[in-house]
């Protein structure tokens, strides 16, 4: 079943029909972006599995992308900027 990468929460959809303004009614964040798609995944380039998607920069809002396949779902760890920061001083820190 198709879940919310931001709340986790499921999400009813019949296959694979997400607008791209359509948000998911738990949290409100939009369900059309590169976080809820089956092909994303951090471990790769660009975050993403699809070798032809034109990738955007902000992968949390929503957008065109005619490769997004709505996930199943799964909470995707989102660190804001100062966590990295912070964690990228701490590793290379001299001591």
């Amino acid at each position: 079943m198709p879940g919310c990468a931001h709340c986790g929460k499921p999400l009813e959809v019949i296959g694979n029909q997400v607008g791209r303004r359509d948000t998911c009614p738990h949290c409100g964040e939009e369900v059309h972006s590169c976080r809820n798609c089956r092909h994303f995944d951090p471990t790769v380039a660009k975050e993403c599995k699809e070798p032809f998607a034109d990738v955007p920069g902000d992968k949390d809002s929503a957008n065109f992308c005619e490769f997004f396949q709505i996930g199943e779902g799964g909470l995707h760890a989102k660190e804001s900027k100062d966590q990295l920061l912070s964690a990228a001083e701490a590793l290379f820190r001299k001591k």
